[in-house]
């Protein structure tokens, strides 16, 4: 190489010897490389951490062949201003030739073969692509490392603040946990375990898998939902209570309606058919209402939770039944209503029909009226002697023996 060759070599060469220590610096410093060199790894992690490991040490010890032969260029070229041509012969060796020597030992398995390295020394440019590979290998897998720990930290996080916010709940309501935390606990402490020292076996094809981080997460946010219903329930006990109480009032009120309608219609009409209708249920539910005085008393706050749903549904169903044989009974009675309605109604028309004094009318009438008036009524002999009231009227109005 001439003089002005290895002057433009050697000021190449620097300025590509600053980028490549600028980029090993920032690598170094990289929060993904602290993160793996502060972190008891376990498991995939700590495996690919191993591979990484050795290839930052092979690219710190090629850098450092790399710049000694650099900076041993550079004084060689310093000592004259006019080298003589032994020294460019010298320089030129250093700069094109074989002259970094590689570390012996740390290079990387799949850069070897069956006999061992397959060079001692390699020239500037070799060096340089030796340490871009190990560069590249590097930051994906430190990438590959930081986005999972990115992606699974703040859910991780997260759901343990849940938990510990959860509990602390718990324990206000009734001096004791949920029966689920204590299994979402023991998940999330070995999920916790795993994302921070093996996070990458959390990311079966390279991208990070949260799906039980979520499931936990949302149980969690269930049983504080539940909780804070149970909060309340604690502090709107009154109102609550009141509340309840007026329920089995109207349960109450319907059973007794529906009794009084049951006696009316065994009175009134004629085998009924109607069951009788359910008794206690208002006494039935005031009982479970004064168990939940005691839960109170005793502070059982989560277990009165369940207590309190299961009554309010039992409430419900007790109303729906009351009033069930409640509309059995007054379903007859408005029956018969709806007979006397009907029977007169079509008396007003054979009026107007002119046939106020047809003597057949007048039978067919009077035998639908005293069956309907007369206590118990047979509903269904009313029903057909109705019938056959209406059709005899229709029969004179078509045949015009009825006049308007």
């Amino acid at each position: 190489m001439s003089r002005e060759g290895v002057d433009h070599a050697l000021r190449t060469l620097g300025a590509e010897r600053e980028r490549i220590a600028a980029s090993l610096l920032e690598l170094d410093g990289h929060t993904g490389v602290r993160l793996l060199k502060g972190a008891r790894l376990t498991g995939e992690t700590w495996r690919r951490w191993e591979r990484v490991r050795a290839r930052l040490a092979l690219l710190w010890r090629v850098f450092d062949g790399y710049q000694r032969v650099l900076d041993a260029a550079c004084a060689l070229r310093g000592r004259a201003a006019r080298p003589d041509v032994a020294t460019l012969v010298e320089l030129t060796g250093m700069l094109s030739g074989r002259s970094v020597e590689l570390p012996d030992g740390e290079i990387p398995l799949e850069d070897r073969t069956l006999l061992g390295p397959q060079e001692k020394r390699a020239t500037l440019d070799e060096a340089v692509g030796m340490m871009s590979d190990a560069y590249a290998f590097v930051a994906k897998e430190v990438a590959a490392a930081d986005a999972a720990w990115s992606a699974l930290l703040k859910p991780l996080e997260d759901a343990e603040e849940g938990w510990q916010r959860t509990a602390r709940l718990a324990h206000s309501l009734d001096g004791t946990r949920h029966p689920d935390l204590d299994r979402l606990g023991r998940e999330l402490t070995a999920l916790g375990r795993l994302v921070r020292t093996d996070p990458l076996s959390l990311c079966p094809d390279g991208r990070p898998d949260t799906a039980r981080l979520d499931r936990v997460r949302a149980s969690l946010r269930s049983i504080g939902d539940e909780l804070a219903g149970v909060a309340r329930l604690r502090d709107e006990y009154a109102e609550l209570v009141a509340g309840l109480t007026a329920a089995i009032g109207r349960v109450e009120d319907t059973e007794r309606r529906a009794r009084e309608a049951y006696a009316t219609v065994l009175e009134k009409i004629l085998a009924p058919n109607v069951p009788e209708p359910s008794r206690g249920l208002g006494a039935g539910l005031r009982d479970r209402l004064a168990a939940l005085e005691r839960l109170r008393e005793a502070g059982r706050w989560v277990e009165m939770a369940g207590s309190v749903a299961a009554l309010e549904r039992a409430e419900a169903e007790a109303l729906e039944r009351a009033r069930d044989d409640l509309r059995l009974s007054e379903g007859l009675l408005e029956r018969r209503g709806e007979l006397r309605g009907r029977l007169e109604a079509y008396r007003a028309k054979a009026a107007r029909l002119g046939l106020a004094e047809d003597a057949a009318l007048t039978e067919l009438h009077g035998r639908a009226r005293e069956v309907l008036w007369t206590a118990p009524c047979d509903l269904r002999r009313a029903t057909a002697l109705l019938a056959e009231y209406q059709r005899a009227i229709r029969s004179r109005e078509t045949d015009g023996t009825g006049t308007t």
